[in-house]
């Protein structure tokens, strides 16, 4: 075959499919929103290019490597496109079809985007994940007669879960309780934060395995901070060994097929003194608070002032420094977010049923005043017609997270 033979594109069908996190009934339901959202913008198609909303429209969740995939959904079909160094596991691993690009020549890619998507047409782009640059090649492969941003509407179908999404969710919760276990029984004087997160992180790919027998197993993850690292909520896990006294800040979060789960607790080494147990109490009453409000009805940035209102009037806001929770779903540290369900002063969505949310303040002292370091607790609540359920079992406060 000459280099002018080769195809820019093809389908690679190789084995049979694998089962999905969810029935192909729940992704054709899906599907049939998204139709309804392009519908409603004017789109004839959609371009889909981000990992959580290719993986929640279509069960495929990518791995780029500077590579650019897709889902490009029509009237009638929804077709992931994806690179040659993945072979027959996209196909293997979507609901629909899929179509592989090679990369021997430039906008091969966009060549296979456009063999499903046509030219000409209104296409529906996610305009909060597509580059410049790929938008550029967009435009000029497919010669849209107009583009829309479609990323506002996915977002709002994606923060409203289905009772699959929130069986899955459910179940994810309880293996971030099983990491947390571990990690406490891993806490002692001297032991270094990484060997006490990989006890975490172990315990809960053994579980996330025996639970989800078919499922992809990567991307879980574990944060235990001590000491001056507890200061943030994303610092990374260091060598550092466990002193007597030190605060600590317990993070598990399992993922299971794109969805992501979460506990978080501070914990404390042997004893905590008087100043640090101040704080801690004080935010455990704050999360305690916070839980309460979580209910139908009452809107993000209803639930954020009052719980402001709260940490004043114990004239501890100035050390809040940064939301009190957010949707969970098809989401990482690396790629989703569903914005619009998070407890921030402007976000105004008004909670409903079938929404996931976290409730997580954190204080964060500076180093060298009494009390110093990060303190948060985090639940996972659905809202329900009633108010919301906590799903979280892992206990929070100083009755259980003094150890070693």
């Amino acid at each position: 075959m000459s280099q002018t033979d080769r195809p820019a594109f093809y389908r690679f069908h190789n084995g049979d499919k694998a089962p999905l996190p969810f029935s192909p009934q729940e992704y054709d339901t899906r599907l049939m929103g998204l139709r309804s959202a392009m519908d409603a913008t004017g789109a004839d198609v959609a371009v889909l290019t981000s990992m959580q909303n290719i993986a929640y429209y279509s069960g495929f969740l990518y791995c780029s490597f500077g590579r650019p995939y897709a889902l490009v959904v029509t009237a009638s079909e929804a077709v992931t496109i994806s690179a040659g160094i993945d072979a027959g596991q996209p196909w293997r691993r979507c609901h629909g079809d899929n179509i592989t690009y090679t990369d021997w020549a430039r906008d091969n890619f966009w060549r296979a985007v456009a063999h499903v998507a046509g030219q000409g047409r209104a296409v529906g782009y996610e305009g909060d994940h597509l580059t410049l640059a790929q938008k550029g090649r967009l435009d000029a492969v497919l010669a849209p007669r107009e583009t829309v941003d479609i990323a506002p509407a996915t977002m709002q179908q994606r923060m409203r879960k289905s009772p699959a999404e929130i069986a899955l969710i459910r179940a994810g919760a309880q293996v971030a309780d099983v990491g947390g276990y571990a990690i406490r029984d891993a806490v002692r004087e001297g032991v270094r934060e990484i060997d006490v997160a990989m006890a975490g992180r172990d315990a809960m790919e053994l579980e996330i395995a025996k639970r989800f027998p078919d499922a992809e197993y990567r991307d879980t993850w574990v944060w235990f901070q001590s000491g001056l690292n507890t200061d943030g909520a994303h610092n990374p896990v260091t060598a550092r060994r466990l002193e007597r006294g030190d605060i600590l800040s317990l993070n598990t979060f399992p993922m299971i097929s794109g969805y992501y789960t979460a506990l978080e607790r501070t914990m404390f080494v042997g004893e905590v003194d008087d100043a640090s147990l101040a704080i801690w109490q004080a935010n455990v009453a704050a999360h305690e608070y916070g839980m309460s409000l979580l209910k139908p009805g009452v809107s993000c940035a209803d639930v954020t002032h009052a719980i402001n209102a709260f940490l004043a009037e114990r004239d501890l806001l100035q050390y809040r420094s940064f939301g009190y929770g957010h949707s969970f779903g098809v989401l990482s540290h690396y790629y989703g977010r569903e914005a619009g369900l998070e407890l921030r002063e402007d976000i105004d969505t008004v909670l409903e049923p079938g929404m996931v949310i976290s409730m997580e303040p954190m204080l964060t002292i500076p180093q060298g005043r009494p009390g110093a370091g990060g303190y948060r607790e985090h639940d996972i609540l659905i809202v329900s017609d009633e108010g919301a359920e906590d799903i979280t079992g892992y206990p929070y406060g100083v009755g259980y997270n003094v150890v070693g």
